[in-house]
C-alpha cells in the first residue's frame, strides 16, 4: 500500500431539489457559503491536506464546474472531471470519477453538501496505520434518523452499517468523508448505479473487509436545504464552523469584514443609515439602500435593497432589485427557471 494519499473524488452530481428554488440555474455544490462555491472550500481542504490530484464527479449542470475551477492551477493541485450521462449513485460515480485519477494509493472520497472542521490529515493517518479497506469519517448528532448509522469495537473496526432508519442502534452517523483503497474502488460495478451506503459497504462487512470508523466530533454540518445553507455562512462568520478557503479570501481582500457579524464581496454600497446583523453575506456590487435591515441574509453579486426594506432570514438573487420598504421574511426573492 501507498504511504501517502494524493488523490480524492468529489461527489457534485446532485440535483439538489431540496434546495430549490436556490438550485434552478445553480447545482447545489456551487452555491455559496460565506460568497465561497460550497466546492471551493473543500478544495482547498483536500489541498491543505496533501491532496495533489481531484476528480469532481459532476452531472447536473455539469458545464458550471469546469469554467470557475478550470485545471485546478490557480488552487495549487490538478482537476479533472468525470461526467455521468445518467445519475450513477455514490458507488457508480466513484467508480466512473477514477478512471480519470492518475496517481496510486489510497483515494479520498467527499460528499458534496457536507462542511466539517475534521482532521482530514488524522483520518488519512488512521487509514493507513490501521491498513483499512475503507475509512469511513463519524461524527456524532442528536437525532441520527436521517443519516446511515454506523458500529465498531474498541478498535473502531466497522460492525455495522444501516442506512436511514426510524430506531437506529446509535447517534454515531457516517458523516461524508471516505478513504477507499483502490481494490476497493475497482470492485465497485462500472457503468450502473450503485450505493455504497446499500451495496458496497455492507459487502465488504459480509467478506470480511477491514472497515473502520475515525471518530471526530468537531463542527459537522449536512447541507442539505436552504436554512442550512444559510447557517453554513452564519457560522463561517461567527467563528463556529472554520475554512481555510475563507481565511485566503479574507487575505487576499476578495471577502472583507463589516463589523462582527457580517461578510462581503467587493465594491458593496451601504447608503446610511443601514443595518446588518446577525450573519449576513452581501456580494459583490450589491447595494445596500438607505434605512434598511438586514439579518441573517444572504444577498447577490449586484442585487439592490431598497431603502427601508427589512429583510429576515431571506436570500436574494444576484442583481434582483428589492422595492423600497419590502418586508420579507424566510423568503427567496428573485430566483427563477
Amino acid at each position: 500500500m501507498s504511504t501517502k494519499i494524493t488523490s480524492a473524488i468529489l461527489l457534485v452530481g446532485g440535483m439538489g431539489t431540496r434546495m430549490q428554488p436556490l438550485t434552478f440555474t445553480t447545482p447545489k455544490p456551487m452555491l455559496k457559503v460565506a460568497g465561497i462555491p460550497f466546492t471551493e472550500h473543500q478544495i482547498v481542504k483536500a489541498k491543505e491536506a496533501g491532496i495533489t490530484e481531484i476528480v469532481l464527479a459532476t452531472s447536473f449542470m455539469a458545464e458550471i464546474f469546469e469554467p470557475y475551477f478550470g485545471n485546478g492551477e490557480k488552487f495549487g493541485l490538478k482537476i479533472s472531471y468525470a461526467v455521468e450521462e445518467s445519475a450513477l449513485g455514490t458507488g457508480g460515480a466513484i467508480r466512473n470519477a477514477s478512471k480519470k485519477l492518475t496517481g496510486t494509493g489510497p483515494v479520498v472520497i467527499f460528499n458534496g453538501d457536507v462542511l466539517s472542521s475534521h482532521n482530514l490529515v488524522e483520518q488519512m493517518n488512521f487509514h493507513l496505520n490501521n491498513n483499512a479497506d475503507v475509512t469511513l469519517y463519524l461524527t456524532q448528532v442528536a437525532d441520527a434518523r436521517a443519516f446511515g448509522v454506523v458500529e465498531f469495537d474498541e478498535d473502531k473496526r466497522i460492525s455495522s452499517f444501516n442506512e436511514k432508519m426510524e430506531n437506529p442502534p446509535t447517534n454515531m452517523i457516517n458523516a461524508g468523508c471516505y478513504i477507499f483503497n483502490r481494490n476497493v474502488i475497482d470492485s465497485i460495478p462500472a457503468d450502473r448505479v450503485v450505493s455504497v451506503e446499500r451495496e458496497t459497504f455492507p459487502g465488504l462487512l459480509q467478506n470480511n473487509g477491514r472497515l473502520f470508523g475515525f471518530v471526530d466530533l468537531n463542527y459537522w454540518l449536512d447541507i442539505g436545504n436552504p436554512g442550512a445553507l444559510l447557517k453554513a455562512t452564519t457560522d463561517l462568520i461567527s467563528g463556529a464552523a472554520t475554512s481555510s478557503a475563507l481565511d485566503a479570501a479574507l487575505e487576499s481582500g476578495r471577502i472583507s469584514r463589516r463589523g462582527s457579524a457580517v461578510l462581503q464581496g467587493e465594491n458593496v454600497t451601504f447608503e446610511e443609515p443601514s443595518t446588518q446583523d446577525s450573519g449576513c453575506y452581501i456580494g459583490s456590487g450589491a447595494i445596500v439602500g438607505l434605512q434598511s435591515t438586514l439579518s441573517r441574509c444572504v444577498i447577490g453579486e449586484g442585487a439592490k435593497i431598497g431603502e427601508k426594506a427589512v429583510l429576515i432570514n431571506t436570500f436574494v438573487a444576484p442583481g434582483f432589485s428589492i422595492p423600497a420598504a419590502t418586508l420579507a421574511e424566510n423568503a427567496f426573492l428573485g430566483f427563477s427557471r
